[in-house]
């Protein structure tokens, strides 16, 4: 246990460092960054092979019990008791504002039984969260410890058959429990196909080393996981989304079954609707600079006259874009205007850009 201020290690932390992690602190946990191969050629390896991501810092939670699904209802604007078993859902807590208190998915193993991935800047929240509203359900919420591991890109399948994973029927957002107490999912932050693995403390330092030892994988630090989540346009929650970002002004309506956006049963569905009727305030979009300098998250957005638009929340070098891509959130009013970034006291010009960057590769069946 780490004492207050002090980073958390992964269970898996002198794994890393034997094959030189250079480490960082990322939401409270000391994480590998970058191996001696460099965030450049990780980002690619992952593209065009399969890469190994230790996400240990994330978060599981088990509900179950007679009443699960009407808990996680409750919690997220989803229909937990529609998920077919295996089934797994995008989805939110939202505030009584409908704002983005975290990003979650959501997946049913069984008749009453879910398991909920969620954010390691959010776990502790998250956890209390989820178990005051389930405190009015008959169910029963369980937090796991576990090593979780991510295998993503195109070769992931094919080496995770190898090794003996149980992926039998496995298409993109399904996941099941294991024989040995651990779980798989068909799911990522990449773009590209891949799984995330939970493996209990004993078992989960084998199969890491079996699945490095593959010669198509390579091990892949947060930084490079960075870079390829934003190619592929996803949110990090914190910068993207937040508790002041609601799912209307995100984009990320698609990830609300229609039958909830009027209303419904769940925290913040009355502000929702709300948001919903009155349309985007900001929007969500993705950028690309001219040139080749990147722009980073918190830069400010404005106008050809210098008036405020909006934010950068994402920013980088994208090494399978060929160039810097960022997201912003940006007035709609603003979006048939030219848009520049404020970057240490000059105003780089941005040009909207189509949503993901790099088209992604998921195995849908």
């Amino acid at each position: 246990m780490a004492e207050p201020g002090e980073l958390k290690r992964l269970p898996l932390h002198e794994l890393h460092a034997a094959a030189g992690a250079k480490f960082g602190g990322f939401a409270g946990w000391s994480m590998p960054l970058s191996y001696p191969a460099g965030v450049m050629k990780e980002h690619l390896h992952c593209r065009e092979a399969a890469g190994l991501f230790d996400i240990s810092h994330m978060k599981l939670f088990v509900v179950s019990g007679r009443e699960a699904a009407e808990a996680l209802s409750r919690a997220c604007p989803i229909e937990a008791g529609a998920l077919a078993t295996g089934q797994s859902k995008y989805t939110f807590f939202l505030n009584d504002q409908a704002g983005i208190l975290d990003d979650l998915i959501v997946t049913r193993v069984g008749d009453d039984r879910f398991v909920v991935v969620a954010n390691a800047g959010n776990a502790q929240t998250d956890e209390a969260h989820l178990r005051e509203i389930a405190s009015g359900f008959n169910c029963t919420v369980e937090a796991l410890e576990r090593v979780f591991l991510a295998l993503q890109g195109p070769q992931a399948e094919a080496v995770a058959h190898d090794a003996g994973l149980d992926i039998a029927g496995l298409g993109f957002m399904n996941g099941k429990e294991t024989a040995d107490g651990g779980f798989i999912a068909r799911s990522g932050y990449t773009g590209e196909d891949g799984f995330e693995i939970a493996a209990s403390l004993d078992a989960a330092q084998a199969l890491a080393e079996q699945l490095a030892a593959d010669p198509r994988v390579e091990w892949i630090g947060l930084a490079a996981r960075d870079s390829l989540r934003l190619e592929a346009g996803l949110c990090l929650h914190g910068q993207d989304i937040t508790p002041d970002t609601n799912p209307v002004d995100a984009g990320l309506i698609w990830a609300i079954p229609k039958a909830l956006r009027t209303g419904g049963a769940y925290v913040g569905a009355d502000a929702l609707a709300a948001a919903i009727a009155a349309g985007p305030r900001r929007k969500r979009v993705g950028l690309k600079p001219e040139g080749r300098q990147p722009v980073r998250a918190g830069a400010a957005l404005v106008d050809g006259d210098g008036a405020p638009v909006g934010s950068i929340t994402s920013g980088g070098f994208g090494p399978s874009f060929g160039g810097p891509v960022a997201m912003g959130s940006v007035d709609v009013d603003a979006l048939d205007q030219p848009i520049f970034a404020e970057v240490r006291g000059n105003r780089l010009p941005l040009a909207l850009h189509p949503l993901p960057f790099q088209p992604h590769r998921m195995r849908k069946g």
